[in-house]
């Protein structure tokens, strides 16, 4: 079928600072390309209150909480209940679990006249491994979810598979959301931006990006600290709850002087360029973009064999290093197998670059765009 170069979309999600601006800006370049009215429906989190979204033309500020439990929920819902009485979208794309359950309910009466709302899973709360609590609560939730969606998008395996067994909706596949390959292949500048980074010529620089929140686990790198040489750094990308906490275990191991946190940065490539490994020891991802991004700047990656890395990502040995536990001991003990040969590195440096590619965002926007225009998504006639 042709896609129309008219329309309306709405691309929903928790947060825009924190989600739609690290994600979704390529997405919402594609529609406006094709002549189409771009809105975003989030909660404005930048710290000024300045937001400005490229390729957005309308922007709703949405109360939206993480936290299903949170009164704020109820808010959001009746903000969303009252944009689709007032605006009609031919298409709403929604993300994040909060965000896209509430989206779906407040969407539901919009579908009975031509609305296509289609969900990206980042990452299912319910998953190999995951408490019970996550399965007794998301897959309930997202099996009743599904039959007010009319296409669910996976963006690992693991959740591909699981989706096609319980989903009411078309169930398909992307690499993600993309990776600006060229944008962290380009750099050149490593030894300008580790003297900013206050980095001597012999230190050994681990990075860490992600949000400083439980799940993301930077507690057990700062723990692994005591077990390495003088010369191992840490560096931190990333703000959250754990800010604190993460300092005053630092302090308590006295390794403070050996740990930056450098809260959200927009230099993430040239940080990337700058250090000489990522470590990634998450308790649960979807398909983290740090980890391809730092793939795609040739740096090395030791990580969790978690779903949405192995395998979807990593292959222990030849592109990255998957560590057997999240045990500091274990992390101290693949760290050091870098710290110690070059050659190795070299070898996963090689490995990362040649795996990556097929997340890159060309790839990405190329199989979101097929969902987008196949299977009947934009037909007139309402499931």
């Amino acid at each position: 079928m042709s896609f129309p170069d008219h329309g309306r979309v709405l691309f929903s999600a928790t947060l825009v600072r924190g989600h739609i601006a690290k994600f979704h800006i390529p997405y919402l370049r594609w529609f406006k390309e094709r002549g189409w009215e771009t809105w975003v429906a989030a909660r404005n989190d930048y710290p000024d209150g300045v937001c400005d979204i490229p390729y957005c033309d309308c922007f709703v500020d949405i109360d939206f909480a993480r936290s299903p439990f949170s009164t704020r929920t109820f808010t959001a819902y009746r903000q969303l209940r009252d944009l689709f009485a007032r605006e009609r979208f031919d298409i709403v794309h929604t993300h994040t679990p909060v965000g896209s359950v509430l989206t779906r309910l407040a969407a539901r009466d919009a579908r009975r006249t031509g609305t296509r709302v289609i969900y990206t899973a980042h990452g299912f709360h319910f998953y190999k491994g995951a408490p019970l609590a996550n399965w007794l609560l998301w897959y309930p939730v997202e099996r009743a979810m599904s039959r007010l969606t009319d296409v669910l998008i996976t963006i690992n395996h693991e959740d591909y598979e699981r989706a096609k067994k319980f989903a009411h909706c078309r169930v398909e596949y992307a690499p993600g959301v993309g990776v600006d390959l060229s944008r962290f292949a380009a750099v050149k500048y490593r030894d300008a931006k580790r003297k900013e980074l206050g980095l001597t010529p012999g230190d050994f620089a681990m990075l860490s990006v992600g949000d400083l929140i439980p799940r993301k686990n930077q507690a057990a790198i700062v723990r692994t600290l005591p077990l390495l040489p003088e010369n191992a750094q840490l560096i931190v990308c990333g703000e959250g709850p754990e800010r604190e906490r993460l300092l005053a275990l630092a302090g308590e191991l006295g390794v403070g002087c050996r740990v930056s946190l450098l809260g959200f940065r927009d230099d993430i490539a040239d940080i990337m360029a700058a250090c000489d490994c990522l470590v990634f020891p998450s308790v649960h991802e979807g398909l983290p973009v740090s980890v391809m991004e730092a793939m795609a700047s040739g740096l090395p990656v030791v990580a969790s064999p978690i779903r949405g890395i192995d395998p979807d990502l990593l292959s222990d040995g030849e592109s990255g290093v998957l560590l057997p536990d999240d045990d500091p001991t274990s992390i101290a003990s693949a760290i050091s197998g870098l710290m110690g040969n070059p050659a190795l590195r070299a070898r996963l440096s090689d490995g990362a670059v040649a795996s990556v590619r097929r997340y890159g965002l060309e790839e990405a926007l190329a199989a979101t765009s097929r969902i987008y225009e196949g299977g009947g998504l934009l037909d007139a006639d309402p499931r």
